[in-house]
């Protein structure tokens, strides 16, 4: 039951977080951010972009 109590704990950070505006434009920063990183970390979404970009 542990993994549960961390993903309950999760969802009620989540749901304060809903309710403050500021928090959830820096949250959206934030995973814009670290989605960015994984796509260009990921080689074959790399290869994508590099192919776009010789065009």
């Amino acid at each position: 039951m542990p993994l549960l109590d961390v993903v309950a704990n999760s969802l009620i950070l989540m749901n304060e977080l809903g309710s403050s505006p500021v928090a959830l434009v820096l949250v959206a920063i934030a995973a814009a951010y670290f989605g960015w990183r994984i796509v260009e970390f990921i080689p074959f979404t790399r290869r994508i972009i590099e192919r776009r970009e010789q065009r």
